[in-house]
């Protein structure tokens, strides 16, 4: 399928067009509302998809992690990593060591994130071209 065709679920109601179903879903009553707005507010920040990629090859220390990351301040790094585990989607691990160390790593269901972030990073790859194009037939007016 091309990333550029719907593949969103569609519920039928007789009588009416199949619509998508996620239709109305950020406005529902419920519980699922907020799930929905807080995860995206979470892995749709500037960063937290990037510090995701970068450690689903394996656990990273912070330099290290910072280092993949370029753009990205020490404090937004740090805070972003605390969102993320706080959320529960990387493990920090300390070592009793000297110099002390800490390792960033994903946890199981920060991984299962993987596969919607790659379709959702093939989807803005695929689609750039047209946005772009649109961008700038928007500007010209």
């Amino acid at each position: 399928m091309s990333a550029t065709q719907d593949t969103a679920p569609t519920l039928s109601r007789p009588g009416a067009e199949a619509r998508s179903a996620y239709e109305g879903s950020c406005n529902a009553p419920g519980t699922d509302a907020k799930a929905i707005r807080e995860v995206l507010s979470r892995v749709g920040d500037k960063w937290s998809l990037l510090i995701i990629a970068t450690l689903n090859a394996g656990p990273l220390r912070f330099t290290a992690l910072h280092q993949h990351i370029p753009g990205i301040s020490q404090r937004m790094l740090t805070l972003t990593l605390k969102n993320l585990e706080r959320d529960g989607l990387l493990t920090r691990t300390a070592y009793a060591e000297v110099p002390p160390r800490v390792e960033y790593e994903l946890s199981a269901v920060g991984r299962t994130l993987i596969g919607p972030a790659v379709a959702l990073a093939e989807w803005a790859v695929g689609n750039y071209p047209q946005i772009e194009t649109a961008r700038a037939a928007y500007d010209a007016r």
